[in-house]
């Protein structure tokens, strides 16, 4: 998939659907039927890049079922605090797609993933984004909706999904944009302003966590753009938006050599 005037920066996983049009990244959808019987690998990451979607909502009960026991304690405990139950669904099925990839790209059993805490970027404490306890894999999860988003890389990588904002959201929220970024959405007709600015904030939160700061970093500090093409926060990073069903938006941030 080619980049304007860059060059290929980013691909998507071998078995995913043909190129989007717009330079959208188009992500694999998971098949998590037959998540407790799944033969682990380990395979090869194919870089630079894997990029999945799950869609909650497409999942029988059987499935959902096996994606709870999917879960370690501390995961099934976050699932419970939630009050809706779409909202715990999409949970549970983030976690148990991110452990099904995870599983498959190393070869081990789902439960039994290295997986760790990196230290908090805002006060340092053990409760930071997750991680693989082994080097060479990256990995970032997000959920929004009905919708869940899994991306695997050999660098720093960070992916978000959201639904598209409100008018009223879009308005509240303008403090989180760079001063250019706010110009830019003063200057569209008003029924534009929501989509261009759901589009900014995946594109930022995407970035954030691809750094590991997360909102501890003011995302207004970054211009990622509000156009149909999104641009690169920074040197060493790649922002590409990714295809998702309409209602929603979604990017991924990728620190490229």
């Amino acid at each position: 998939m080619s980049e304007p005037r860059a060059g290929r920066l980013l691909d998507p996983p071998a078995h995913a659907p043909p190129p989007a049009p717009s330079g959208l990244l188009c992500p694999a959808v998971l098949d998590l039927s037959g998540l407790r019987h799944r033969a682990p690998g380990p395979r090869v990451l194919r870089a630079p890049l894997e990029l999945y979607l799950a869609r909650v909502g497409a999942l029988d009960e059987r499935t959902l079922r096996d994606a709870r026991e999917l879960l370690d304690a501390e995961e099934r405990g976050r699932a419970g605090a939630f009050r809706h139950d779409r909202d715990r669904d999409a949970y549970v099925v983030a976690h148990a797609a991110l452990r099904d990839v995870l599983s498959t790209l190393l070869g081990v059993p789902a439960d039994a993933l290295p997986l760790t805490r990196e230290p908090c970027a805002g006060c340092g404490g053990p409760h930071g984004r997750p991680a693989l306890r082994m080097p060479g894999v990256h990995f970032s999860l997000s959920h929004s909706g009905g919708l869940v988003m899994v991306a695997l890389a050999p660098a720093p990588v960070g992916v978000d999904v959201e639904g598209l904002a409100t008018m009223r959201a879009a308005l509240g929220a303008q403090s989180a944009l760079h001063l250019a970024e706010a110009e830019e959405l003063a200057l569209l007709p008003a029924h534009e302003r929501p989509a261009a600015f759901t589009r900014a904030w995946v594109r930022k939160e995407a970035y954030l966590k691809g750094l590991g700061t997360g909102l501890v970093r003011d995302p207004a500090l970054d211009y990622v753009g509000t156009g149909p093409l999104p641009t690169a926060p920074a040197p060493g990073w790649t922002v590409r938006d990714v295809l998702v069903p309409a209602g929603y938006a979604a990017a991924v941030a990728l620190r490229t050599p």
